[in-house]
């Protein structure tokens, strides 16, 4: 069902609008009326619809300001429909720069009329709604993106291959010649007044527009890493440092001034050392973070060389997740619950003994909880579900003002974290072979690789490897390559193909070595298998 939201500051026609159709017949459900723009402002806020009916001429806030302000909050949704009369006309042109459905004289209003503008209205719904699902392959991908660079940032790679298969599969392009990271927090002025949903919106909005701005002096890629911090990785081709700090500050001042002038909301940025490996990201993520207790509303960007140069100290006992990052990443991808368990108990017990260190315990809570996120399929979904009666969700993290109330939090989400990775042991790890074996059945006409797949499931290859075999009792490549028999013999039976044709429809490299491997698994050729059931070629 869609919501509609009528306002009109008479009653009347309110009530006429209501009474004129039947609107179950049309999917739709009226969420509520309002008098005037600001109170309809307020409801679209809280209810969302996607249509809206208004009229145009009304106190506090007219129809044209409440469409205006809710194409620069929310874009082309919701769609509005105009109440007017004939003395309005000279307002009708200017609502339709702003991508009004159509508009009603009030006075000529019948059913047919408005059945003809709804029709319409759910016309262009249901085309919205064919985009958003054709974009559900990019959304998947933007997953594996953010996944990406939190490893990266963290430092998690095993190697320099697994950096580079990772990358190229995700189509991400690190030939820069210098890298360095900004760690950036949104703080939305009217905070205080924005719901949980709202605020999120605000956040991602202002990154998306942070990172368009800043493209703009430098390539660059943006992560989120909650819905207050988000990182910005910038790739420079000058060598020169004063140069690149320069070009940063620039590009991060002039996002900072336009998401303010948009959004009414400040970025404060903290910026790392630049180096030459990407590898090395993770470093000046660490730089980053060692500087960010420097920045204030006064002094919204700092960077680490400015810091270096004025003698100043950087904050060099943030907590260092890196002696614990294998064990972490081990224990979530084998749902080992105890490994875990052991581990956020050991980093607590650090905490209590220095309980002075409020801030290093929030660092390490903060990024214990980006690796949950990132190294769990449906991370964001499963910790959201752990703290389900938190008003504010997870990030209610950012509420524990003690270390005491800290650490409580933290033991809170280990307990539970480890309890669903106890619950999920066996069944999560038959669940992701099928998935894996689906894929292979899904792709199989692909040139499929070990790592490629990996990479897709946000496994390690060694990882995928182990657990294939140990769920299957079979190999990942024999099982690829029993797959990819069957299949050719299915092409063979039908007549269709010829063996060349077969060979390069499958990925093999040719066809004398697709004839090869035929012969290993069936113990024949393709020739001898087609005689056999009586098929030539």
């Amino acid at each position: 069902m869609y919501k509609l939201l009528i306002v009109d500051d008479e009653p009347l026609v309110q009530i006429g609008i209501k009474s004129i159709l039947n609107w179950n017949d049309f999917g739709i459900e009226i969420c509520g009326t309002a008098v005037n723009g600001k109170q309809a402002f307020d409801y679209i806020q809280e209810y969302m619809p996607e249509i809206v009916i208004t009229d145009i001429r009304m106190p506090i806030m007219s129809g044209l300001e409440l469409i205006k302000n809710c194409r620069d909050l929310y874009g082309k949704l919701p769609l509005f429909i105009i109440l007017t009369s004939y003395e309005d006309f000279s307002l009708i042109k200017e609502a339709i720069k702003y991508g009004i459905i159509d508009y009603l004289v009030k006075l000529e209003l019948t059913a047919d009329s408005l059945k003809e503008v709804l029709q319409k209205a759910l016309q262009i719904l249901e085309e919205q709604k064919s985009t958003t699902t054709g974009r559900t392959k990019e959304s998947a991908i933007k997953v594996f993106h953010d996944k990406f660079f939190i490893s990266l940032l963290h430092n998690l790679f095993k190697s320099n291959e697994e950096f580079q298969t990772e990358a190229q599969a995700l189509s991400l392009d690190f030939t820069a010649k210098r890298y360095a990271v900004s760690l950036c927090n949104i703080i939305a002025e009217q905070a205080a007044s924005l719901t949980i949903q709202k605020s999120m919106e605000l956040f991602f909005s202002a990154t998306e527009m942070v990172q368009n701005i800043v493209s703009k002096y430098i390539p660059c890629y943006c992560t989120s890493l909650d819905t207050k911090h988000f990182c910005i990785i910038f790739l420079m081709d000058e060598t020169d440092t004063e140069k690149s700090n320069a070009r940063i500050t620039e590009a991060i001042n002039a996002a900072c001034n336009m998401i303010h002038n948009y959004f009414n909301v400040w970025m404060l940025a903290c910026v790392g050392k630049t180096y030459e490996d990407p590898l090395q990201i993770a470093d000046s993520y660490e730089n980053a973070r060692q500087i960010a207790n420097s920045v204030t509303m006064e002094k919204k960007l700092v960077l680490f060389d400015d810091i270096m140069k004025g003698n100043e100290k950087a904050d060099t006992n943030i907590f260092n997740l890196s002696i614990f990052k294998a064990s972490i990443r081990k224990a979530f991808e084998e749902y080992d619950s105890s490994a875990l368990s052991g581990t956020i108990s050991e980093i607590i017990a650090l905490f209590r003994m220095h309980p002075t260190k409020y801030l290093q315990a929030l660092d390490a809570a903060c990024n214990i909880l980006y690796l949950s996120v990132s190294l769990l399929t449906d991370g964001e979904k499963i910790i959201n579900e752990i703290f389900s009666d938190y008003p504010d969700g997870y990030h209610s993290i950012y509420r524990q003002t003690t270390m005491e109330q800290l650490l409580s939090w933290l033991e809170f989400f280990s307990t539970n974290i480890c309890m669903y990775l106890q619950k999920h042991h066996k069944s999560s790890k038959e669940e992701l072979v099928d998935k894996i074996m689906d894929y292979i059945n899904d792709h199989i006409e692909e040139k499929l690789t070990l790592n490629e797949i990996a990479s897709e499931f946000g496994i390690t290859p060694n990882y995928l490897s182990l657990i294939f075999k140990k769920e299957s009792n079979v190999g990942f490549s024999e099982y690829i390559t029993s797959r990819k028999i069957s299949k050719a013999k299915q092409m063979m039976v039908s007549g269709n193909y010829k063996i060349y044709e077969i060979a390069d429809q499958l990925g093999f490299e040719n066809a004398f070595y697709f004839s090869k491997v035929f012969k290993k698994v069936e113990g024949c050729s393709p020739r001898d298998y087609l005689s056999s059931c009586n098929l030539t070629q």
